[in-house]
């Protein structure tokens, strides 16, 4: 049996600020699993999300079917690299939640990252045609509107990333 406490990673930043750059790298540690919201909405929902209300029906349904599966993993030790967005105070709220239900210990992983820098990043991710989802510069503005970054109230283990400085 494992000594050490199981940890819950989580990313909080904006589209394409490099969520799941960060969180593929660290779900290489060892006892670690990656579970990307990406992957299991492209399998699940694909064909049901044309507009950001799919996706945030579809992204609730998703977290609610994921969240005991997650808990279970982290009482049985595994550490969980989870790569749904924290951008929001309802979904901070839904992994506090879990969290809770478990003794695991969590970072939760913030991306400062600049809009211009976002949107080149998008830019590039759209023409090289290998996410499951592409992003237009209105919705990447639209979808912006609703981050929100922690606060201290929310009582997190933030982990701040800066982009680095182009130059």
């Amino acid at each position: 049996m494992p000594t050490e406490m199981p940890t819950l990673h989580m990313v909080c930043g904006k589209i394409a600020s490099g969520k799941s750059t960060l969180i593929a790298a660290l779900a290489q540690q060892p006892r670690t699993i990656l579970i990307s919201e990406d992957v299991w909405l492209g399998a699940l929902f694909a064909d049901q999300m044309s507009s950001p209300a799919d996706y945030v029906r579809a992204a609730a349904r998703l977290r609610e079917a994921m969240a005991p599966h997650v808990a279970a993993l982290l009482r049985a030790g595994v550490s969980v690299a989870l790569d749904f967005p924290a951008n929001t105070v309802d979904t901070r709220r839904w992994l506090r939640d879990l969290l809770e239900q478990t003794q695991a210990s969590h970072a939760l992983h913030v991306l400062d990252v600049p809009d211009d820098v976002c949107l080149e990043r998008l830019r590039a991710r759209n023409a090289e045609g290998t996410h499951p989802f592409k992003v237009t510069d209105e919705q990447f503005r639209r979808i912006s509107r609703h981050y929100v970054p922690p606060t201290p109230e929310e009582g997190f283990s933030v982990v701040m990333h800066k982009a680095p400085d182009k130059g």
